[in-house]
């Protein structure tokens, strides 16, 4: 083989990989869409079933957001790490915003929390803060010991900001906590 037809074979080759990449960025980004869809279906059907009334507030709502989340209770420290989406109900269709979560705080805790939180919007001017800042700071005390189907966990709403009802589920793990969190909220570059 010559170098011309070298050449012309790497470039083809080249230019099938430029062209190939972005593609399959494109599929993982839309399969991970797709994953916290199912999460956020999954998370408001056991919403429902331990609390009826939340499938007509978050109906009647501005919006609502769904995070999935595990967090570490390590003595002293805590970390958590999430993804999510926040739906703006619009008066012709829906808008979607796909985001992250994580925090970080000090306290006496041990053990991992796995849980879901869910925020229902009934003014607008909240959920558009909470999209665009995404800031969250939260001083927590809660107990769960739970694993699979076994134990018990804690969980409500609460209406810690005005415009805003917080619910939170543990799934499983189990933890005992007292903490100050901060936590962020921010829009996941990747998939939106």
């Amino acid at each position: 083989m010559n170098s011309l037809h070298l050449a012309r074979l790497l470039t083809t080759i080249l230019l099938a990989a430029a062209f190939a990449l972005p593609a399959a960025a494109r599929d993982r980004a839309e399969e991970k869409r797709d994953e916290v869809r199912r999460m956020r279906d999954q998370v408001l059907a056991q919403l429902y079933e331990t609390n009826p009334g939340a499938k007509a507030a978050i109906r009647e709502a501005a919006g609502y957001a769904v995070f999935s989340n595990v967090g570490v209770n390590m003595l002293f420290a805590s970390v958590a790490g999430g993804s999510g989406l926040v739906v703006e109900r619009g008066s012709l269709r829906d808008s979607e915003t796909f985001m992250n979560m994580g925090s970080a705080g000090v306290g006496l805790g041990l053990g991992v929390k796995d849980f879901r939180v869910i925020f229902v919007f009934s003014d607008r001017s909240r959920l558009k803060d909470f999209v665009e800042k995404g800031w969250d700071f939260s001083g927590q005390a809660d107990a769960a010991a739970k694993s699979d189907d076994k134990g018990a966990a804690v969980s409500g709403a609460v209406s810690a900001i005005p415009g805003v009802t917080i619910y939170q589920l543990t799934k499983n793990g189990a933890a005992l906590q007292v903490t100050l969190q901060g936590t962020k909220y921010w829009k996941d570059r990747d998939l939106n």
